[in-house]
């Protein structure tokens, strides 16, 4: 897999699934910890990293608004029914 160089910001992570962004993340991590990387090279992975983890957090918020916003709407739906 590759650690993707660029900045990527934009198209890129808008293009990501949360799912897509972790695996790629658990990469970058897993050649982190290895070692074995040029300075350069371990700090174009430690910026993907970044970018992948702030994709990730905004799929996770993402899916937590909707829950939320889910959650409300079932709430306000049973406060009308007059069954609680």
């Amino acid at each position: 897999m590759a650690a993707g160089t660029g900045t990527g910001t934009g198209t890129d992570e808008a293009a990501l699934g949360y799912e897509q962004a972790r695996d790629e993340l658990i990469e970058v991590v897993r050649r982190l910890e290895a070692g074995g990387t040029s300075l350069e090279e371990s700090l174009a992975l430690w910026e993907r990293g970044e970018e992948l983890a702030k994709v990730c957090r905004r799929r996770l918020e993402g899916a937590r608004a909707r829950l939320d916003a889910s959650l409300a709407a079932e709430r306000a739906d049973g406060d009308g029914d007059g069954d609680e």
